[in-house]
């Protein structure tokens, strides 16, 4: 993260950071740390934060849109830019999903509850992986897909080509955009045999 610092510094770059998974990589806090690290060094950083899948009120679309800014003025100049775009958006948007998050952060009752929810989600999803990986052992193919056992979060890039893509759907009914990006959550310890057989197939 240090090497990405340097090379928005030296470009004068000002970096947009979509935070849509914290919780889902290593931890709350450890996710974090690279939006915290631009933040903490940088005069200027957008950094946009979902709550849809680590509270799991997707439908809701709640998030938060961060901004750092040089000064007291250059922020109220960019409050006043963003309160534009906000009204000519939604004006007034719900406040059902920010009510949500508000109960669950503010009581620690609740937000341990989370916090002990989403490391089970995590958890969850990182044995699917190494699983996903051992179930094409069989097959041979657990080298050429070690790499999904290695990445976090909910989502993961196979390496599957558009092609093979079209196969899974056409020939077994599994589903995934044509880039090869799979959603790890949808993974279970029933389907996983049945999802390898298949990548075997069209391999």
């Amino acid at each position: 993260m240090g090497q990405v610092l340097e090379v928005v510094k030296q470009r004068k770059l000002l970096p947009l950071v979509d935070f849509a998974y914290q919780g889902f990589g290593e931890g709350l806090d450890e996710d974090a740390y690279g939006p915290r690290l631009l933040a903490e060094n940088l005069d200027e950083v957008i950094i946009t934060s979902s709550c849809s899948k680590n509270f799991g009120i997707y439908c809701e679309r709640t998030g938060c849109l961060i901004m750092v800014a040089k000064n007291s003025e250059q922020m109220e100049n960019v409050r006043s830019q963003v309160a534009i775009v906000a009204r000519e958006n939604y004006s007034n948007p719900p406040a059902h999903g920010g009510a949500i998050v508000a109960e669950i952060l503010h009581s620690a009752e609740l937000s341990a509850i989370w916090r002990e929810e989403l490391t089970e989600m995590r958890d969850r999803i990182n044995t699917l992986r190494r699983d996903f990986v051992e179930a094409l052992k069989p097959y041979g193919l657990d080298q050429k897909y070690a790499c999904v056992a290695e990445q976090r979060g909910m989502f993961s890039y196979t390496g599957l080509t558009p092609e093979q893509v079209d196969r899974l759907r056409d020939e077994f009914g599994i589903y995934m955009v044509r880039s090869g990006r799979a959603n790890v959550a949808g993974f279970s310890q029933e389907n996983l045999p049945y999802l390898a057989k298949a990548i075997a197939a069209v391999n």
